[in-house]
């Protein structure tokens, strides 16, 4: 970015713009580089490496439409022929950092430096508010995985209209529609989750009694129908959206001896695991979007019906490798903008039970487009999948 000493047939940016958002782009390139020296080079084991390359992952991500954006831009004010790009330059010395508290607290607060500068050019292009979101959602992961809150960035300030009246930003997180229905019966308490709720009507066609369709007023019952049977039904709904706890002295739901995804026809991922959305748990069962339309992703809300969202839910076979390992915590981490990355054993399967994948980690679509679902293929970015 310095003018050359001989500038003569020589390209260098001095377009304001470019010149900005090419700083943020080698800030995020030297960050990402860090995150690599940091993982590969500590002692220990895959879990201790793990935060830092997830980061570093991620960050290439946030990388990606700062670069494809710089070449829209003009290098020199003065000439619109010749674009800008990114120059991968090393801004800091990659020094490697003492491993510790100190460690982990410097590049959460150099996450909380990346996120405000993309923050105050979030507003330039659509790219750049991408990168801002990519960013935003690295220093949150890297902070709750280290157990370090990333510093909060300064908000930006809301833009305003022709008419000087604010809009709205355009990440605002929806309202909460989370509130769980709790019915008390004798034996059984019945909980039902609306937003999770995807309709398979497993509840109202195998305990009729307990579960009323179409009716006014109260629709749970659960008196009416056997504590065994009402246990039975809780297990077959796909979604997680109705569960219970049993006062009978008997255990409540543990959770399956094999971690298991399937791919529904034309719809989700219905996933029987100890799930975690976030390192939070979710229960033992959960549908997760894969047509990319939910408005309450990751979770699916039937969007995929009405949008008429087709996809396989028979994929070809490919690796099948025996997991050492079949069960136990599956942490299920949706990327803003981006696929669902899931880490843990995990058996993906049709819908007609055969097995697609045997995995540890994965990169599942969630925007609807990839050319080899069930898995990313970056189509997501290309059809500027927003996840907000």
């Amino acid at each position: 970015m310095r003018r050359p000493i001989d500038p003569h047939d020589r390209i260098h940016i001095e377009s304001p713009a470019a010149a900005a958002a090419l700083d943020l782009g080698n800030a995020v390139y030297g960050q990402m580089l860090r995150m690599l020296q940091q993982g590969f080079g500590r002692a220990g084991g895959a879990e201790e490496k793990r935060p830092f390359l997830d980061a570093a992952i991620n960050l290439m991500f946030a990388l990606v439409p700062i670069a494809e954006h710089l070449t829209t831009l003009p290098a020199r004010p003065d000439d619109g022929l010749c674009t800008a790009g990114l120059s991968f330059t090393g801004l800091r010395p990659m020094v490697a950092l003492p491993h510790g508290p100190g460690e982990k607290r410097l590049l959460a607060e150099r996450f909380a430096e990346l996120t405000r500068e993309a923050e105050i050019l979030r507003s330039t292009a659509p790219r750049m508010a991408e990168a801002a979101d990519h960013l935003a959602e690295t220093a949150l992961s890297f902070g709750k995985a280290t157990g370090l809150a990333a510093p909060a960035a300064q908000p930006t300030p809301a833009p305003v209209g022709a008419a000087g009246s604010a809009q709205p930003s355009a990440t605002a997180a929806p309202p909460a529609t989370d509130a769980i229905e709790t019915v008390e019966g004798q034996d059984l308490v019945l909980l039902y989750e609306g937003r999770r709720c995807i309709h398979s009507r497993f509840c109202v066609t195998g305990a009729p009694k307990s579960f009323l369709a179409n009716v006014e007023g109260p629709w749970i019952h659960p008196d009416d129908t056997p504590v065994d049977r009402l246990v039975e039904v809780a297990h077959a709904c796909p979604s997680g959206a109705i569960k219970y706890r049993r006062n009978d002295g008997k255990p409540d739901e543990a959770p399956p001896p094999v971690n298991l995804a399937g791919i529904r026809e034309n719809g989700p991922y219905a996933i029987r695991a100890e799930v975690l959305i976030d390192n939070e748990p979710a229960g033992y069962r959960v549908t997760l979007c894969r047509c990319g339309a939910s408005k309450a992703k990751p979770f699916c809300d039937g969007s995929h019906a009405k949008i008429g969202f087709t996809a396989s839910g028979e994929p070809r076979t490919g690796s099948a490798e025996m997991l050492a390992v079949r069960d136990g915590p599956l942490n299920v981490r949706p990327q803003t903008n981006g696929p669902l990355v899931v880490e843990g054993p995990l058996e993906i399967i049709s819908g007609t039970g055969r097995v697609v994948a045997r995995v540890t980690r994965a990169r599942l679509c969630r925007c609807g487009g990839s050319g080899n679902k069930p898995f990313c293929d970056g189509t997501h970015a290309k059809i500027g999948f927003r996840s907000g």
